[in-house]
């Protein structure tokens, strides 16, 4: 079979989601609704984060990383997606492909050791209050904003230079909604069962011990929770921990499904829809998850708000 690269090749077709869907005008009007909605919920959220110092606390540091991280991670899919529907164009450069490849392992890695650290901030804060300030000290918190973002880039190196050193089969078309791990695999002319273990290990390594670490800190949370004699306090705490669950389930689950599962198990609209889900869905929901049912986020929103309406008609 004819193989192409890089230099051989123009670069890949992306058949997504868009092209199979039995009404694709429907369908990309509804991802364009979300992906401004993920804008401006997150870049909102980012913005009061930012500009209101009573959120200038571990919670709010770590929640302004997931919008940050959400806010890019919808913005290396959505928008190509969208132009390239309403252009009838739907290639991407080798080049191109291997930078989402990268994006998207980046900021995908990076979200799920996040939220472990955010589980682990709210364990702190909830079960041994007295020590919070001690034990989610700056130092540690910029610790854990940044771990996050360095073993993921890492990662995604590793994995991006990999896989595409792949020779290519004469097929350019990839039957997906982006250039990932899983479809590219199965355009590759050489046997791919190794890399295929390593890509397991790597969806094990980055989902299931951060995964396990937040189902423990909820289990004590509630455990906690279940005991504190105020009502109030057992009300706040559970809001606040059942929609970080709320935003864990969405997110490991689709990816689970994806990096985890076997690839005899991987089907395009299968992979399509997962894939739209923790790209598209959940970057648009979270923000709202978050803040919706936050007080203080809502009190500062407002606050921001009021000093805009001043300064707008001053």
């Amino acid at each position: 079979m004819e193989h192409w690269n890089s230099t051989l090749g123009s670069g890949f077709i992306l058949m997504g989601i868009l092209n199979d869907s039995g009404s694709p005008e429907l369908l990309c009007a509804t991802m364009t609704v979300l992906y401004a909605l993920a804008l401006t919920s997150n870049g909102l959220l980012l913005l009061v984060i930012t500009m209101d110092a009573r959120l200038h606390v571990p919670m709010y540091l770590l929640l302004g990383q997931l919008s940050l991280m959400d806010l890019l991670f919808t913005s290396v899919v959505t928008p190509k997606a969208i132009v390239d529907f309403l252009l009838s164009e739907n290639t991407i450069s080798f080049g191109g492909c291997a930078l989402q490849v990268f994006l998207v392992l980046t900021l995908g890695g990076a979200e799920d050791l996040l939220l472990a650290f955010m589980a682990y901030d709210r364990y702190v804060a909830i079960c041994l209050p007295l020590n919070y300030m001690v034990l989610m000290r700056p130092r540690v918190c910029w610790l854990m904003v940044a771990t996050p973002w360095v073993l993921a880039l890492l990662n995604a190196l590793c994995h991006t230079l990999y896989i595409m050193h792949f020779s290519f089969c004469t097929s350019r078309e990839i039957s997906h909604l982006l250039c990932e791990i899983p479809p590219l695999l199965k355009l590759a002319c050489a046997d791919t069962s190794r890399y295929e273990l390593m890509v397991y290990m790597m969806g094990v390594t980055f989902l299931i011990p951060p995964f396990v670490a937040i189902l423990v800190s909820y289990s004590v949370i509630l455990l906690t929770v279940l005991h504190m004699p105020s009502n109030e306090g057992r009300q706040k705490a559970l809001v606040t921990c059942s929609s970080h669950l709320t935003v864990v389930g969405m997110f490991y689950g689709a990816t689970t499904c994806m990096y985890v599962l076997p690839s005899s198990l991987h089907s395009p609209k299968q992979d399509n829809v997962i894939s739209v889900f923790y790209m598209i869905v959940t970057p648009a929901l979270n923000p709202l998850i978050y803040s919706l049912r936050n007080k203080e986020v809502m009190g500062a929103l407002r606050r921001f708000l009021q000093k805009y309406m001043l300064w707008t008609h001053s």
